[in-house]
């Protein structure tokens, strides 16, 4: 049995976004002419419900709709002809709602024959490769090209001119919590600084400092290391000198007026071991310390 050749990521990014229309083979091996352009009316057109992207800011659409409305819809809209007469989005919603903005009645677009996998497919590359999509948009993308349709992180590198490291970090940003990443959809947080956060164990917590202190993507690669170094070890304290006894005390000032440094015994009640601490100011000092406790060879 012949292997099964594996798919191709898409139908082509070029014939995607019908910047060249693609060319197909008739049956006789001869050429046929490229996807017809035509006018759809708007009311025949409904969105996609598998759309991946979900918000689409109020600002860019009515900027797109001035565009439109002095230039005219350029690029035309991908469609699939479903039931009823209606035509199905699969890609250019934007240019679809800002047309409704700027009362157009009909747009151009080119019917292609698509199934409900290659619709979605389409329209997750379609998203990545052509709108300002938001860190967790792009990774919910990606995620999906890989688990829907199986494609690994160096094909998804490859068909849309990305860096596998790339790919791989931005799809790190969902093992962050959701709240994090609600930051890095609504702006509050870049991706920087949600990269800086994610091997830490709180991020959400450091999240919320990074936010109200407003630090750079440096200063939270900081943060983040300074959380993630282990707690240092508490130390006994030293019992101070109002807490030690008479002979402790005695001592003390007996070998400091003898080596002629302040010097310090830490030792607990009713143990045998201790701490003695010999404190000098200059490297004099300390070469004498060393001189006298030489002579005791």
């Amino acid at each position: 049995m012949a292997e099964k050749k594996a798919r191709g990521l898409g139908r082509g990014l070029s014939a995607l976004m019908a910047d060249v229309p693609p060319t197909t083979t008739a049956t006789d091996g001869t050429a046929k002419a490229p996807a017809a352009e035509r006018m759809i009316p708007i009311e025949q057109i409904r969105p996609n419900p598998d759309q991946p992207r979900r918000k689409f800011t109020e600002d860019q659409l009515h900027e797109l709709a001035k565009s439109i409305e002095e230039r005219g819809v350029i690029q035309p809209l991908i469609l699939r002809a479903v039931e009823d007469g209606m035509y199905e989005i699969v890609a250019g919603e934007r240019r679809w709602r800002a047309s409704q903005i700027a009362r157009l009645h009909e747009v151009p677009a080119i019917v292609r024959q698509y199934n409900d996998t290659e619709v979605l497919e389409v329209a997750i590359i379609e998203n990545i490769q052509r709108a300002d999509l938001d860190p967790v948009e792009e990774a919910a993308g990606y995620r999906q090209l890989m688990e829907r349709f199986g494609h690994t992180q160096e094909k998804i590198a490859e068909a849309l001119g990305k860096s596998r490291s790339h790919i791989a970090n931005s799809m790190r940003l969902l093992n962050l919590p959701i709240e994090v990443q609600d930051m890095l959809s609504d702006g509050t947080l870049s991706a920087g600084h949600a990269r800086a956060l994610i091997t830490t164990d709180n991020p959400l917590e450091l999240a919320r400092q990074v936010v109200a202190k407003g630090l750079s993507v440096r200063e939270t690669e900081k943060l983040a290391k300074k959380a993630a170094e282990p707690p240092a070890p508490k130390r006994d304290s030293a019992p101070s000198s109002s807490e030690k006894d008479a002979d402790t005390r005695a001592l003390e000032s007996d070998l400091s007026a003898a080596i002629g440094m302040k010097t310090r015994i830490d030792h607990k009640p009713g143990g045998e071991a201790g701490r003695v601490t010999i404190e000098y100011a200059t490297l004099e000092e300390l070469d004498e310390l060393c001189q006298v406790l030489s002579r005791g060879r």
